[in-house]
């Protein structure tokens, strides 16, 4: 059963294929009076002869994005979503052909798909770097066959990264993707094929051990900091609360304001009291380079 739907689908996408390059293209005036109706009545009727007019443009897109192994149907599919975009942003009366203006919308549709779909993996985010993405075959083939060698040096890759406006590890980074597939982390290594590659990833997060130590620490040195708050006076404390222990720092001018003295008297109490606390912190503990204010 599924054999024979893969076969219908088939053989429903050539069929549309060819009746899509069979159909005739549309005049000027007719092409105008088509985009009209859509804009100002929005009638699908001159919408949907609009778009079908150009599945051919569509279908011919399709093709050259064939290599990046996306099904065409898809790209297809794609491409007339690009078309039905132009359509209802296009303006007829700036006097250019719905085709040459369609044909932007439709490959930066089918560009878009590809960047989503080749690869699980985000590939492009700026401008330059999708550039980089699609045309860097291009460049390659170009370099090899004034060369007349299939070698791509260094020197070589310099001078796409400087004529695509990218870094150099740019060039490198795309190659590398552009040469090799997305990979399962449970692909089967050795010979034996009982391990799986992602058991020889390293696991870069602490270990238990440090967890529950870094946590006994912090907690320890909380303790550490309160007994030694404790001995400074009201105002110390509320200078070393407002200046390093909210969420916001308080400035030195709003605390002078609200004690009643200069931002610089504010400093000097600052100074006095992170001194204190640096002081009492260290006679608490044997190894002072655990204190936090050391």
């Amino acid at each position: 059963m599924a054999y024979l739907a893969h076969a219908d689908k088939a053989v429903s996408e050539k069929s549309y294929m060819r009746k899509s390059m069979s159909r005739a293209l549309l005049e000027r005036d007719e092409e105008m009076d088509l985009a009209r109706a859509w804009r100002d009545n929005q009638d699908e009727k001159a919408l949907a002869k609009l778009i079908n007019a150009y599945a051919r443009l569509v279908i011919a897109m399709a093709s050259k994005f064939r290599h990046y192994g996306l099904s065409q149907a898809d790209l297809v599919q794609e491409g007339n979503v690009g078309l039905m975009l132009a359509a209802r942003r296009f303006d007829p009366e700036r006097n250019i052909r719905f085709s040459t203006y369609g044909t932007w919308w439709v490959k930066a549709q089918m560009q878009d798909y590809v960047l989503r779909n080749w690869s699980i993996v985000r590939t492009g985010t700026t401008s330059a770097q999708k550039s980089l993405f699609f045309n860097l075959r291009r460049m390659r083939a170009q370099i090899e066959r004034e060369k007349g060698e299939t070698v791509i040096t260094d020197n070589d890759r310099k001078s796409i990264a400087k004529s695509m406006g990218v870094k150099l590890k740019d060039v490198n980074g795309m190659e590398q993707r552009l040469m090799g597939g997305d990979s399962s982390l449970n692909i089967k290594i050795g010979e034996s094929e009982d391990d799986e590659w992602q058991s020889l990833l390293a696991d870069e997060r602490p270990n238990p051990e440090d967890v529950v130590t870094g946590m006994k620490d912090a907690i320890t040195r909380s303790q550490w900091l309160n007994d030694a708050l404790e001995e400074l006076n009201t105002r110390e404390q509320k200078i070393i609360r407002d200046r390093h222990l909210g969420q916001e720092v308080v400035t030195l001018e709003a605390l002078g304001k609200a004690l009643g003295v200069s931002k610089e008297r504010v400093r000097q109490l600052e100074a006095r009291a992170m001194t204190k606390l640096k002081s009492s912190m260290v006679k608490q503990i044997e190894n002072p380079r655990d204190a936090l204010f050391a």
